[in-house]
């Protein structure tokens, strides 16, 4: 694809961003579990368009309507009459909407003091009710880039919708167990003028979640990039799991535009699915405000003033500035990376109340078990999982002087193979007496000789520190 001049074209983009919360559902006090069984009942519904607040009903939800597809919903014994639509709301749930709170200081937005939880006419089959449930918390926000300041217009806490498992001639099947797991929406202004800036600016925000109480995994972030050109007309791109297509998405989507307006086509608004070779393929026509009506079986939303100083109170780190502190800690370039890769620095967190060892507690989480694993040709995952249930015990074993930090390597790797040891079975006074009493046997030798013989004898009862400790005491 040949260079394309940005500014020439009137390139205009912007973001939105929709991240699951690490939470219960939304309106209902059911667990956020996906399920991979069997359903345990399942039923059928139409869904019909109404009109939205402007008394219109709105292009998309018609486009939908026309369809006339009959939806069949998959059900567990974890899913509630809210999720079926057959029970009003329960109240908003109170930690969610703390996290989004946090997400909005964080994005230097405006909090809404009183709110209203509005109804978006979804009739694709993704809500039983037929509607998302959505509520306005932040607005007015901003980043700052390397190419400029890129401003946050809205961030929403909303519903996730259900997970479509399947589709028949005129039917459409949805699995109900994602139905309800909090969501925040992030919306940037049309701030973004090049494709390179719309990753910044996705791998930014992305940071500012991740610092925050969200879901992880595939499925749980979902991105779409809005586009237009110079005569062009407003295009939204779904289906974005990863910032990486970006930049050829955006390309490519600049190129249709360009080209239909060198044919003298229209180019009419649109949303649009993007596809693994960078292109896109048409979903639906644009939504609209006729969509959105207020909710009618909740009250206003009143934001406390106590609740956000709660919320600034609880506002966590970036990685960036954590970094800076895991730096100060002893910590090396790479052990941070992968404490952050590999989702570790919460577990690394909880061990360091422990014993205050960063080092040997980033040894214990990144390197052991990779060289066990490696050692003993299992994998990683096999050898994390045996040992996740005994760190704290040992780590409490370095702390209170019952092991060495050089001994737990090797008790961690017992403990992988399945092999006993012990740590603390007799009193240090006894295994002191011994050790002196096999000086007295064998005198002459070397340290290094003695503690051979000692650690062969006491492996785990005394550390190895203590042991050389007591041989020099008795040799002198």
């Amino acid at each position: 694809m040949p260079e394309i001049d940005y500014k020439s074209v009137g390139l205009k983009c912007g973001l939105e961003i929709h991240q699951q919360l690490d939470t219960h559902k939304l309106f209902c006090n059911c667990k956020s579990i996906l399920r991979s069984e069997e359903p345990d009942f399942i039923i059928k519904r139409k869904l019909h368009a109404v009109a939205g607040e402007s008394g219109e009903v709105d292009i998309a939800a018609r486009h939908e309507a026309e369809q006339e597809r009959e939806f069949i919903y998959q059900g567990y014994d974890t899913t509630c009459l809210v999720e079926l639509d057959e029970e009003p709301p329960h109240e908003i749930n109170r930690e969610a909407l703390k996290i989004v709170l946090q997400i909005s200081l964080l994005l230097n937005a405006k909090i809404f003091p009183l709110t209203q939880i509005m109804r978006k006419t979804v009739i694709d089959g993704s809500n039983t009710s037929g509607f998302q449930r959505t509520v306005l918390i932040a607005r007015d926000g901003y980043i700052e880039t390397e190419s400029g300041r890129v401003r946050i217009e809205s961030i929403c806490l909303e519903e996730d919708s259900a997970r479509i498992v399947g589709k028949k001639d005129g039917e459409a099947i949805y699995r109900l167990d994602r139905l309800g797991i909090p969501l925040v929406e992030i919306a940037t202004a049309p701030d973004i003028t090049t494709p390179e800036q719309a990753k910044e600016v996705a791998l930014h925000i992305g940071e500012i979640l991740r610092s925050c109480k969200v879901r992880r995994g595939i499925g749980t972030i979902r991105q779409d990039v809005n586009v237009s050109v110079k005569r062009g007309a407003r295009t939204e791109i779904k289906g974005f799991q990863n910032p990486a297509m970006m930049i050829q998405t955006i390309n490519s989507e600049i190129k249709r535009q360009l080209d239909l307006i060198e044919d003298n086509k229209k180019v009419e608004e649109s949303v649009r699915n993007a596809l693994p070779d960078g292109i896109t393929k048409f979903l639906r026509p644009m939504p609209g405000a006729a969509r959105m009506y207020p909710e009618t079986d909740l009250p206003l939303l009143r934001i406390s003033r106590e609740l956000i100083n709660e919320a600034k109170k609880e506002l966590p780190k970036l990685r960036k500035d954590i970094g800076k502190d895991l730096k100060k800690m002893g910590l090396n370039s790479d052990m941070i990376r992968l404490l952050f890769k590999q989702n570790k620095f919460e577990e690394f967190k909880a061990l360091l109340q422990i014993i205050n060892k960063p080092i040997l507690i980033a040894k214990v989480l990144l390197m052991y078990p990779k060289e066990i694993a490696a050692r003993n040709k299992l994998s990683l995952e096999k050898v994390e999982k045996i040992l996740d249930v005994h760190l704290d015990s040992l780590l409490q074993k370095v702390r209170n002087k019952e092991i060495s930090e050089g001994d737990i390597k090797l008790l961690m790797e017992k403990i992988v193979k399945g092999e006993k040891f012990e740590t603390s079975s007799e009193d240090i006074s006894v295994v002191e007496e011994k050790i002196r009493n096999l000086i007295k046997e064998k005198p002459g030798l070397s340290e290094k000789a003695y503690m051979g013989l000692v650690m062969k004898e006491f492996r785990g009862k005394i550390s190895g520190r203590d042991a050389m400790e007591v041989i020099k005491k008795h040799i002198k």
